[in-house]
């Protein structure tokens, strides 16, 4: 079914994935994993974070997060 898209304004995609219209199937085409603290990955102009005590769980018991054989 056609979409109607309004103005658009991106300024920027690093590794992402932009569709406009009609899609059937999108797929990442990589994967990541990071492990961070509470406020560590917050952007913008004015940040203001208050965590007192933060700690990361870094323990992962999954072999595979997200499969990408098969994806291409």
């Amino acid at each position: 079914m056609p979409a109607l898209v309004g103005p658009v304004n991106i300024h920027n995609v690093t590794g992402g994935t932009v569709n406009f219209g009609d899609v059937l199937n999108i797929s990442p085409k990589s994967t990541a994993k990071t492990f961070q603290g509470a406020g560590s990955s917050n952007t913008g102009v004015f940040n203001a974070t208050g965590s007192a005590v933060s700690g990361t769980n870094v323990l992962d018991t999954k072999l595979v997060d997200q499969p990408m054989t098969g994806n291409k």
